[in-house]
């Protein structure tokens, strides 16, 4: 299953931060974070975690942002 991920992309830019940022924010490498963007590979549970931390996504629109196919 392919997840969407455009709204998560507006969500840092709406936060100021490029995805480099937002990378180094959460001890992710650049590469990593547009491979899970671009869904190559699936995010872990302690990286959305961490995400909604840095942009002040809550709980409850994680699959706002993270589970939109």
């Amino acid at each position: 299953m392919k997840f969407n991920h455009s709204r998560l992309r507006g969500k840092i830019k709406e936060c100021g931060l490029s995805e480099s940022q937002l990378a180094k924010e959460i001890g992710m490498t650049r590469t990593s974070l547009s491979d899970k963007l671009n869904g190559k590979f699936y995010f872990k549970t302690v990286e959305i975690y961490n995400i909604c931390n840095v942009l002040g996504i809550e709980l409850k629109e994680i699959d706002y942002y993270f589970f939109t196919v």
